[in-house]
């Protein structure tokens, strides 16, 4: 027996008489998979997913705020661990956004939770984003609505030289790096020697605001723009093309509305600022062969209009 939603889709194709054979099957076979399109979305869940808030850590305790380890594409693709994961993390990661691009409620970025969820075999990372978006339904209990806005932003693309960045050395199934269990070794030029992938943003604070160096190791493009539009004027978007991940060092002058209080500037050795004073455009195309062109782009914004702030029971 067919679901109910495909029996209202098969009862348009009856209304039909005037098409020929063909036309009539044509559209039946895109009817039923755009119906079966809606079931996924209702039906994609994770086998079992534990939902819990993140304990307070203890004093001098380490806490990796990292995205999710494992899930598909990785060497544990049927269990994803999250650890101190903020509701608006989780909301970047089930519906691909930014974090400029969702309103929500003031707790969202600070209240974190711990989430195992086990994952049904030869699940696609796209599945896996839906999976997210149904357990916020189902356990916080999430209403959302979208709007469109127009955003001045930066758009990251290819310098006309060419790209000066060579791609990661780790294998395509490495997980982000747990930087709660230890800190990365630093190697030449500001390097990251680690078995992961991940970031490292140091800021030096000097007599006229700061410096910056980010350390990225097996970064997408897309990774670099959300991570470098948090300390630019205006977001970045990824207008790349390129798909591989790269290990690179920037040395950049952050813009100084994003910068926390600071303490009195130290003397920088000169080894940890090879482009002192350099904005984030100008470093970015001498040190990367990328460029940062000013630019007006239209954007989904999610926006919550209700969420429990405690998850309901697993």
């Amino acid at each position: 027996m067919l679901h109910p939603k495909l029996t209202k889709l098969g009862l348009r194709i009856m209304e039909t008489g005037n098409m020929n054979r063909t036309q009539q099957i044509t559209l039946r076979v895109a009817l039923v998979a755009v119906g079966c399109a809606a079931l996924f979305g209702q039906t994609a869940v994770f086998e079992v997913a534990s939902v819990r808030v993140s304990p307070p850590p203890a004093p001098n305790q380490r806490v990796f705020f990292g995205p999710p380890r494992g899930g598909p594409g990785t060497d544990d693709p049927g269990e994803i661990t999250w650890t101190a994961a903020s509701f608006v993390n989780i909301l970047m990661t089930a519906f691909d956004l930014q974090g400029f691009q969702i309103k929500a409620p003031e707790w969202a970025l600070t209240t974190r939770y711990d989430i195992v969820a086990k994952v049904p075999a030869g699940t696609t990372r796209p599945q896996v984003r839906v999976m997210w978006q149904n357990l916020l339904r189902d356990r916080f209990h999430l209403a959302v609505h979208r709007e469109s806005k127009e955003f001045q932003v930066l758009e990251l693309t290819v310098a006309k030289g060419g790209l000066k960045i060579k791609e990661t050395d780790l294998p395509s199934t490495a997980e982000p790096f747990d930087f709660g269990a230890g800190t990365p070794k630093i190697g030449p030029n500001g390097t990251l020697e680690m078995n992961g992938t991940g970031s490292v943003v140091t800021i030096y604070p000097t007599a006229t605001g700061a410096n910056a160096r980010l350390a990225a190791k097996g970064f997408t493009m897309a990774e670099l723009a959300a991570r470098l539009g948090g300390w630019t004027t205006h977001p970045i978007i990824d207008r790349t093309g390129l798909t591989g991940r790269y290990d690179f060092v920037l040395e950049f002058t952050p813009d100084a509305s994003r910068l926390p209080p600071l303490p009195s500037p130290a003397p920088v050795p000169a080894a940890d600022a090879s482009e002192p004073g350099s904005n984030a455009a100008s470093a970015v195309e001498q040190q990367l062969g990328l460029k940062l062109t000013e630019g007006k782009a239209m954007l989904d914004v999610l926006v919550v209009d209700s969420a429990d702030k405690t998850p309901a029971p697993n």
